[in-house]
């Protein structure tokens, strides 16, 4: 993702034969082409590890949402700046592993952890992750130019979002999570920079207000409570009560202006000739 930007912008060949090297290295060694999609976690040479634990984000799964989310989003920023045939295939059916497996065919939510064969291991509904394939499907599907799934991902994208509206609070910010039941009382800083992009993507294919209005609603709840008053970054994010998490700060582990930088720019590009495709 970041060497294709690169190139892009600065127009160094090096750094994207880099970032096809890299493609290439994760098409063979972590690529399943017995059940699609991508294995989760190797050791340095590039052995599949038993030790799952070791992987933070994985659950003890093979397969996981979220590093298909990052590949999806990584291959169709490398297809924008080189439009490779065998890449367009690999992002048509990380499209159709979304559709097949990881999005839920009744609630839209989707699911997080999986084993190699696609089966779900985990109750936990991310509302941020929900929005934020929402509008990162659909973009996927406009890049490689393929009329019927881009129709199919503009469907999905909203009925995915609808999901999200779940995750939604009277004070227009985005809850965290949800685990079972129990809806988790925090508000994180990149929840509400996917539903400000993500909302206002479904607006443009719906041309209904009420994305339009919700995309705004994260957008006020963000000045109010997550952005430093001094516009010195974004918290983490604020607990029920709209105070700052302890402990957590504005940069770390898990924490850089990633989601929100990128929300932003995603913003002003889709806002600088608005335009409204009305699904059918």
């Amino acid at each position: 993702y970041a060497l294709s930007e690169y190139y892009q912008a600065i127009g160094d060949r090096a750094a994207l034969d880099e970032a096809i090297g890299l493609f290439q290295l994760i098409e063979s060694h972590s690529y399943d082409p017995r059940w699609g999609g991508y294995f989760e976690v190797f050791d340095r040479e590039w052995t599949a590890m038993e030790d799952l634990t070791r992987n933070p984000m994985g659950a003890g799964e093979k397969k996981t949402m979220n590093s298909h989310l990052h590949v999806l989003e990584a291959y169709t920023h490398l297809y924008r700046a080189w439009p490779d045939a065998v890449l367009r295939i690999r992002i048509c059916e990380l499209l159709d592993v979304f559709a097949n497996h990881i999005i839920d065919t009744g609630s839209a939510h989707l699911g997080l952890f999986f084993t190699e064969d696609w089966q779900l291991r985990s109750e936990i509904r991310s509302f941020g992750h929900d929005i934020e394939a929402a509008w990162l499907l659909h973009a996927a599907a406009v890049a490689v130019g393929d009329g019927e799934r881009e129709k199919q991902m503009a469907v999905l994208a909203v009925k995915i979002a609808a999901a999200a509206v779940e995750g939604l609070d009277a004070d227009g910010g985005l809850w965290c999570e949800r685990v079972g039941d129990i809806v988790v009382p925090e508000k994180h800083w990149w929840p509400q920079a996917e539903a400000m992009a993500g909302f206002l993507r479904i607006w443009q294919l719906t041309g209904e207000e009420c994305w339009w209005q919700r995309s705004i609603g994260v957008w006020d709840f963000v000045n109010k409570y997550i952005r430093h008053p001094g516009g010195k970054e974004w918290y983490w994010g604020v607990d029920a009560d709209h105070r700052p998490l302890s402990g957590e700060d504005k940069a770390g582990l898990w924490k850089c202006p990633y989601h929100n930088s990128r929300a932003c720019l995603e913003i002003m590009r889709s806002l600088e000739g608005v335009k409204v495709d009305i699904l059918p």
